[in-house]
């Protein structure tokens, strides 16, 4: 369907791509993973023109539609959220044409060609979109994907500019799954869902009839929808015919194997080496000695695949906690006519790991906020324990870092009063080490902020952690650092994330966070999930 030819980039001495050679089939489903910095998203818009690249070429058929939702920078206005998203099916006539095209080149080609097989699926597949295009099923359909992605009905005709930047990514993630593409290209698509709507979202494209590829630094959800995985690194393409956990299986035993295979190598060497300087200087031996010398400079050297770097970090061992850590009674809060909290009672108790959930916009960062002590409240009552010490992650921490300062100095910044700080070191395990942490601020990467402002987060011990979203701008391995860390932790942990696979392992609780109210549920966010299914089916 698409072959990518020989791609390559670089900026400067720095190679993106090295010579990439890959096809994507008409059923593959693929995660394209790596390191942050690998090129992941440059490589999705190379593949829509929106890149370009020095050498090598892109092979599409004509009838093969691209479908693309980036990280973010996406602004609707000016239609109600329903005319916005029926605008998705403006491509009926173009569907038709293509079928035509489809089948002009299938007269071309031999009956056993698997072209041939291959678009006779995807004709099959266009003529059933052909056939939803009917009004009523337009209408049950556009009013599906809105509800699963969130939107209320009285949403539907709300004007599109009235929506926040989260929202809008929804509204074209929404008009993208309507209109059906070859190729679904997803950048991050639920970096702005709430647990149920990517919920929905997973099972909407387990049942997708065309092919994806998603970049995602949520392992469950790539699990759940992929059945390839593209590994870029050093400038490198693998591909793995499996999911996720496929590939780190597969990926580790090819890594293994080319090790055993240097070894092997390195000992041939050795001992064809031993053989020439034993019969260096015997003449009946010249023969052979040359021979095993042109052997050993034709022999190409097994290279082992290098490593990348992986943070590593723990939290400062917490100070002793009372029973009581934090405590809201009787809470109001409102924005202006917006009422966030209404008589909430909420009691954190020293232990609790408690996963914060709920849709966009229900009050989850601002409850963290207000629990952090950072947000006023307009009546009600906050009170924290005795002994309670809290450090606060927010959301947008790597945002208010200050540009004008280099890395070493935005972290020691924060360091005064605490003896044991070390932010060298800290910032050693986040990959700053040597001439890094003397960057300035306003040339950092949002993964390299992020970091920046965890280490800032790591300079004064607590016995209460709140993070809000800490995973953003993170990679697998690094949210994977962040998890071990928090499980080693021995303090109270709150966390605001959508991250179902990261928040599993390391909470107990969930508080789930809703504009007519909240409450705390005992068991982690995919019970909580399955929960509320059955809640949803009872109802019905």
């Amino acid at each position: 369907m698409i072959t990518l030819r020989d791609i390559r980039l670089a900026y400067g001495e720095r190679v993106l791509f090295d010579d990439i050679n890959v096809t994507i089939g008409p059923r593959d489903r693929i995660a394209l993973v790596g390191a942050n910095g690998t090129g992941k998203s440059t490589l999705v818009k190379a593949m829509l023109g929106m890149e370009e690249i020095d050498s090598g070429e892109f092979e599409k058929q004509g009838f093969v539609s691209l479908g693309y939702l980036p990280q973010d920078g996406i602004e609707a206005k000016g239609k109600t959220l329903y005319a916005e998203v029926e605008t998705a099916f403006a491509d009926v006539l173009e569907l038709e044409k293509k079928i035509d095209e489809a089948l002009e080149r299938t007269y071309e080609l031999e009956p056993d060609d698997q072209e041939s097989y291959d678009l006779y699926d995807m004709i099959g597949e266009w003529q059933e979109q052909l056939d939803n295009h009917e009004p009523q099923k337009m209408k049950s359909r556009i009013e599906r994907t809105l509800q699963g992605l969130g939107f209320s009905r009285e949403d539907f005709e709300r004007d599109t500019g009235e929506f926040s930047g989260g929202w809008q990514m929804r509204i074209a993630l929404a008009k993208l799954l309507l209109q059906n593409p070859s190729l679904l290209l997803l950048d991050e698509p639920t970096n702005h869902l709430d647990v149920l709507s990517q919920n929905w979202l997973e099972k909407y494209l387990a049942g997708y009839h065309g092919s994806l590829m998603v970049i995602s630094h949520d392992k469950a959800f790539l699990n759940a929808i992929t059945n390839k995985t593209f590994e870029i690194k050093f400038g490198k393409l693998h591909p793995y015919n499996g999911n996720y956990d496929f590939y780190l299986k597969a990926a580790a035993e090819r890594i293994a194997n080319q090790r055993k295979k240097a070894d092997l190598q390195k000992k041939e060497i050795q001992k064809e080496k031993e053989l020439i300087n034993k019969f260096r200087g015997n003449v009946k031996k010249a023969g052979m000695v040359n021979s095993r010398m042109k052997k050993l400079d034709k022999m190409e050297l097994v290279e082992v695949e290098r490593e990348e770097k992986k943070i590593y970090f723990r939290f400062p061992p917490p100070p002793p906690s009372s029973a009581k850590v934090v405590e809201v009674q009787d809470l109001y809060k409102s924005y202006g006519e917006i009422k966030v909290f209404q008589g909430l009672n909420l009691r954190i108790e020293s232990g609790d790991r408690i996963a914060v959930v709920g849709v966009n916009g229900a009050g989850k960062s601002t409850l963290a906020r207000i629990l952090a002590g950072t947000e006023p409240i307009d009546s009600g009552t906050r009170e924290t324990g005795v002994n309670t010490v809290i450090g606060y992650f927010a959301q947008q921490q790597a945002e208010e870092l200050d540009a004008s300062n280099t890395v070493l100095s935005e972290v020691e910044g924060v360091c005064e009063g605490n003896d044991d700080a070390n932010p060298r070191g800290a910032l050693g395990a986040l990959l700053f080490s040597g001439d890094a942490q003397h960057k300035s601020i306003s040339v950092l990467s949002g993964g390299e902020r992020n970091r920046v402002a965890l280490a800032k987060f790591l300079m004064h011990p607590a016995n209460c952690l709140i993070l809000d979203e800490p995973t953003n701008h993170l990679d697998i391995k690094s949210k994977e650092v962040l998890q071990d860390a928090i499980r080693e932790f021995k303090g109270t942990v709150i966390l605001v994330s959508h991250d179902r696979d990261f928040l599993d392992p390391v909470v107990n609780k969930v508080l789930e966070v809703r504009p007519d109210g909240s409450r705390m549920l005992t068991c982690n966010v995919s019970e909580y999930i399955a929960r509320i299914e059955k809640e949803q089916e009872e109802e019905n």
